[in-house]
């Protein structure tokens, strides 16, 4: 591929006892929500304001209880952590961690919980950086309801982003394409599926597939009249003009070379 198209190249997802996870919090009532879930998920870290760090006593995780302000901390929580439960106003925390934001490829998740629990809501990363999947387990440990806002969530159809992340699986494609596919998977336009090779069981969610994406088993099945874009799981090499004949059009997955065909 010629040096223009840069090629995303994503790793599989962190294995859970590996992530690096953060509970935030600044109010009394806030401490105590976070030390019940920190209960739950002994990997997880604490940041807290110094005046309520008693409410963590109990736990056998790092607490880090600080006394100036909170901003001051935000730097170096996303320079530590992968995923960073805010028990803090959605406002507030929008506007702690906009000067440190770079890209959906380098941030962490970011994740709000309401004051009552009743609602657990990803603000950032939600897909590549895992915060949508890390609120809705989350949600589970707190009773409470997960808000997830990416189309493809929503929508209950294929996250082109991260599709056969937790099999190995990397995507390859310039960002335009990954873009522009996703685009059209949420739209609902003719998507073929092709699988040459990998594991059958990608789709993970209860719902049935999409309507929209056919399942093909080679790439000559593929109706470019028909198929306005194509997501093709392969070891084969790509050629430059290959990509250029699907432009904006095609995302490939590489399964790990041992990994079962179908």
């Amino acid at each position: 591929m010629s040096s223009d198209r840069r090629v995303v190249l994503s790793a599989p997802a962190t294995a859970p006892a590996d992530l690096r996870v953060c509970l935030v919090a600044i109010t009394r009532h806030g401490a105590a929500l976070a030390a019940r879930l920190a209960a739950d998920l002994p990997q997880a870290h604490v940041c807290t304001s110094a005046k309520f760090a008693s409410a963590f006593s109990g736990l056998r995780q790092p607490v880090h209880a600080y006394a100036g302000a909170l901003r001051d901390e935000i730097g170096p929580l996303f320079e530590r952590y992968d995923q960073i439960v805010f028990f803090v106003s959605l406002g507030a925390v929008v506007r702690l961690i906009a000067p440190h934001l770079k890209s959906k490829d380098e941030d962490p998740g970011v994740i709000v919980v309401d004051d009552a629990a009743q609602y657990v809501i990803p603000v950032l990363s939600g897909h590549v950086g895992g915060a949508n999947a890390w609120s809705e387990r989350v949600a589970d440990l707190l009773g409470a309801a997960p808000v997830l806002t990416t189309a493809s969530d929503v929508g209950k159809t294929i996250p082109v982003d991260i599709l056969g992340r937790h099999l190995g699986w990397r995507v390859e494609a310039p960002k335009i394409n990954i873009t522009r596919v996703s685009a059209d998977m949420v739209n609902g336009e003719a998507i073929a599926f092709v699988q040459e090779t990998g594991s059958p069981h990608w789709w993970t969610r209860p719902t049935p597939l999409p309507a929209n994406v056919e399942l093909l088993s080679r790439f000559d099945q593929v109706r470019p009249e028909h198929h306005r874009s194509v997501l093709w799981v392969t070891h084969a090499d790509i050629a430059p003009a290959f990509w250029d004949q699907w432009a904006e059009r095609l995302v490939v997955y590489r399964p790990p070379r041992e990994a079962s065909s179908p």
